[in-house]
Order: C-alpha cells, then structure tokens, then sequence
C-alpha cells in the first residue's frame, strides 16, 4: 500500500492498491474528469473532480481534465469557459492535460472503420422507435436488425457517406454487433455513432456524425492512458459495454492504445432541500426561475462562488461525505457546518445593521465621536484590531427592540439596560413613533462608568447587541439568500412538478443596510461575519458610486452540529 493511501478506507482506493500490487498498468495511476459542456458544473460534480483529483495526488499518478464534447446541439464555448474557471477556483491543476473528445474524432471514425472490418459493426438503417422496438425487453430477448448481415464493403461504403453528410439525421446509425440475446439491454447492438447536422463550438461544420457516450468514452479514456476511470453508480450497467469498447481498442487500434482502461463507480451527491440535476437546473434557468446558472440560489460552483462559499470548505465537505457504492442523500446542514467551519477561521468579524432603528443617546456630547477598538476575531490575536466610530447617533436592529417584551427578553426595552457591543451600556428612555404608530426613534442615556474593558460600573446586563455610528457609517445593500427549495426532497412523487416547491423567500433583498465604515475600504471578494447576522461576502465594492452588494453566505445557528453532539 502506498505510504500516501495509509488510513484510506474507501473501496476504490482499495482497489487501486491491488492494482498496484498485481503490477497492471506498469504501475500507473492516471485519472480523468470528463465533464460535458452542456451547463455549469455543480457541488456533485465537485465530488467526482475532487476524488479523482486526489487520487492522482496520493498515488503520485496524473490527472487529466477532458471535455465530453460530442453533442453539439446542447454543448457551448460559454460552459466551457465556464468550467475552465471554476475547476481552477477549486484549486485543481491538470497541469498541460487539457483535452477535448472532438480532438480525436478522427481516431474514433478509423476504429469504427476497424471495427466495421472486423465485422463487429454495421450500418442500420432501422428508425430509432425501430431500434428500441427490435431490442426487447429485460425478460424477452431482441431481435436482429435487418441489416445487420451487410457485407463489410457495403458498410464501410455506407459509413463513409454518413460522414459526408449525404443522409438526413436518424436516417441511419452506426451499430456494435454484440449480442441481441444479452442479458444486459445495453449490450444489445448498442449505437455507437449517429447522424446529426449541427454546427459544433470547436470543430465547425467539419463533421456531421458524432459518437455516442458509451463509445466515445472509453475509447478516449484507453487514447489518453487513464487507467482508472471512475464514473457515478447509474453507468454501472454500462461496464460490459465499456469493457467491450476498451477490448476492441486494444486489438483494433495497439499503436495508439496502450493502457487497460478500468470502469469504477461510486455513488453520486445528493443534497436535500437540492437537485442536482443538470436538466433541471437548466430549465430554472431558462425559465427564469433563478437569474442565470451562476445565481447564489443555485448548487452551481460558479453560484455558490458568487454566494461566498470557499474552496476549502466543499474539499472538507466531501471528504466527510466520503465514497461509497450506495446512493444516499446527504443533509444540506452538513455543508453549512463546513462553511461555517471553514468562514470562522478566517472571515473577519464586523457589525452591520440590517433593519436600522435609530438611537439618540441624548447625554451623549453633540458633536462629539470616539473611536472605539475593537477585535477584528476573538481569541485571535494576529488579526489585530480596529478604530469604530461611536457618537450620539447610532442604528441598532430593529428586532433588538420590543415595547412590550416577553419574558427572557434581553435586548432593549423601555427601561432596561443593554450593553452595546465593544461601547457603552445604554438605557431605553423614550419612544418616538410617527402618526401611524410606528417606531421611528429611541431615546436612550448611557452609563459613561460602562465603557468596554474598562469598565468601573459594576454593572452586570444580559444582553448584548450590536450597532453601528449613523454619521459614520455607508450604506449597502445586502442579499439574504435561503435554499431554493422549501421542502427537503423536491422532487418527491407527491409534486408533479419539483419546481411546485420552490422557496419564495430565498432571496430577500435589503436596500437600507448600514454598515461600519472599515468594511467600506475592504476589496471585494472579502468575506466577514455580521456579528450576530451570518458571513456575508462582499460581491460588489465599487467606491465610486458608492455602491456595496453583500450576499449573506449562511446564517450562523449550525444544527447539525447540536444534533451530532
């Protein structure tokens, strides 16, 4: 066992060991992820990036990043942009093994044509309702295609003129000659090239057939040496027809082909209160459910980037959520535990008030502003300390005031003393409502004798809040994003339609949030902890117009670690 694996529990790393030990593949490890630029990449994708990745990592192999680029109707440059950048957000280096399946399609068409000779394929002329009727079904056997005897000539003949584009799309296919008889539907005759008249984002017009998956994928995984191709536990009925293919370019194709490649599959990623389908996040965005693949609502990396989430907290995430054969769902609060794991080792801690009500602390001197210092993280020395403004004026929450308090209420109340938090203690005096009732002001006194590690009061209050100075303090606009999905499983056979369950209160946009003026300086992408509100990430800082977008992160209460104590 490689001293790099020790400790690793996991099957497949189990696997890969006893590989090793039998000496297969001249002792390499070479891994792959092969994403289809069809959409963004989301947090399940993450989990097969990061595995593979860090098995190249551990057994000291390589890692290659390969577009499965092979449906151009769907496929675009702008996920492929896309993809390229969040991988590198994760911190993933593929170092010069950038590949795309396109590049060698003109490989894939010289093994079809070894394949036709070796008369183990043939050109069909069957419809594709034909097919599916011909196959039969799990308990019946299928029948043979009644072309499926052509002669070599006449279907290489064929083939040929598929490839210049003289037949219509589904006109005619590309066909495996395995066994119709198969046990496993997938080996029966299976398709392996199609006719589609599409314009591709890499390759233009040049080629009017393209592979299917089961085919282009482990030939292109035998081209590239991966000797470990892992893929999520829906394919494994497709390992017979992988192993076929891998067989075949062996035989078919040895000066290009070396190593054998092996099909492992693992559990995919799921996530209540999520889907994580790349068909249904499609339609949320195309029907404006979200605003775009990269909306903070959505399990997209690009979206969680923009929301504040970190690369270190999905790394730790799925290392807790580990690799297994068995599909399961994993709890959403998990993932928040990570973040807040990860965001309280570094994000720095900051007051902002989120539904401002304003306090005059009228023996508080006019004109006057002391600066207060403050720790910018508890117990942490080395993130230093800040100046705060603190003067007559100031906001609080507005949830941290009740006329008319029930029991065990320590905020600010008609005559009750409250500590500000790093400032004074103050005490509610009077109540400033406008014609309609509602409260628009405070009247407060403060207890000099109270001020912050210093004080000489004596003086012991339950609550603490926070505030910020209103002359002082910038105005920004902060969004509070919740999941996107009011129920755990959205996709429940009681809803016909997971989109039924969508969260109309997942995002909140705030418009009159004041924050201290030291955030106002930090540059954007910088992530804090609203004292008492959640982390917030700093998505927009332009100075010039004044403008600062924060989008809340996640929300500070952590469940899931209550309920695992």
């Amino acid at each position: 066992m490689s001293s790099a694996t020790e400790g690793k529990t996991n099957f497949i790393y189990t696997l890969i060991n006893k590989d090793l030990e039998e000496g297969k593949n001249n002792g390499e490890v070479h891994t792959r992820f092969p994403p289809e630029p069809n959409g963004y990449l989301h947090i399940g994708h993450a989990k097969a990036l990061l595995l593979n990745y860090k098995i190249a990592l551990d057994f000291n192999g390589k890692f290659n990043l390969r577009f499965d680029d092979t449906n151009p109707i769907k496929e675009e440059q702008m996920f492929v942009d896309s993809i390229i950048a969040d991988i590198r957000w994760l911190g993933i280096d593929w170092e010069e093994r950038l590949f795309f399946s396109s590049s060698s399609f003109e490989a894939k068409f010289a093994f079809a044509e070894r394949l036709i000779k070796a008369g183990r394929a043939f050109v069909c002329d069957l419809t594709p309702e034909e097919i599916r009727e011909y196959r039969g079904t799990l308990t019946e056997s299928g029948k043979e295609s009644p072309y499926r005897n052509r002669t070599v000539a006449e279907n290489i003949t064929l083939f040929a003129r598929m490839r210049s584009g003289e037949f219509q799309n589904g006109a005619r296919v590309l066909r495996a000659k395995i066994d119709m008889s198969s046990g496993n539907l997938n080996m029966r005759d299976p398709v392996l090239y199609r006719i589609l008249h599409a314009h591709h984002h890499r390759t233009g017009d040049t080629w009017c057939i393209y592979p299917m998956y089961d085919f282009d994928h482990p030939f292109t995984d035998v081209l590239e040496g991966i000797t470990h191709s892992l893929c999520s536990i829906e394919y494994s009925d497709h390992r017979p027809l992988y192993d076929w293919v891998v067989e075949n370019a062996l035989e078919l194709m040895p000066e290009i082909c070396k190593y054998r490649s092996q099909q492992n599959e693992f559990a995919r990623l799921n996530m209540t209160y999520t889907v994580l389908s790349k068909r249904k996040l499609r339609r949320l965005v195309e029907e404006g459910f979200v605003h775009g693949w990269d909306d903070p609502r959505m399990p997209t990396i690009a979206g969680l980037r923009r929301r504040g989430v970190t690369p270190a907290a999905i790394a730790d995430f799925q290392e807790r959520v580990g690799v297994a054969r068995a599909d399961s769902t994993v709890d959403l609060a998990l993932f928040e535990h990570c973040l807040r794991e990860d965001l309280g080792k570094t994000a720095l801690r900051m007051m902002a008030v989120l539904e401002p009500l304003k306090v005059v602390i009228t023996n508080w001197p006019l004109g006057k502003i002391e600066l207060l210092e403050l720790e910018n993280m508890p117990d942490e020395k080395t993130a230093g300390t800040r100046l705060v403004p603190f003067g007559r004026e100031i906001y609080v929450e507005a949830e941290d005031f009740m006329e008319e308090p029930p029991k065990k209420f320590h905020r600010l109340t008609p005559g009750q003393e409250v500590r500000l938090k790093g400032a004074y203690v103050i005490r509610c005096e009077e109540i400033i409502k406008d014609t309609a009732g509602k409260i628009t002001e405070l009247r407060c006194t403060y207890d000099p004798l109270t001020k912050s590690g210093e004080d000489e009061s004596g003086k012991k209050v339950k609550g603490v809040i926070h505030w910020v100075e209103i002359q002082h303090s910038v105005k920004a606009t902060v969004r509070l994003y919740d999941s996107l999905f009011s129920k755990e499983n959205p996709e429940d056979e009681e809803t016909d339609d997971f989109t039924a369950n969508i969260n109309p209160n997942s995002l909140i946009t705030l418009t009159n949030v004041f924050v201290e003026p030291a955030i106002a300086q930090a540059p954007a992408g910088s992530r804090f902890q609203f004292i008492r509100k959640g982390y917030f990430y700093l998505e927009v800082n332009d100075a010039s117009k004044g403008e600062l977008v924060f989008n809340r992160t996640v929300v500070l209460k952590d469940t899931w670690a209550k309920i695992n104590k």
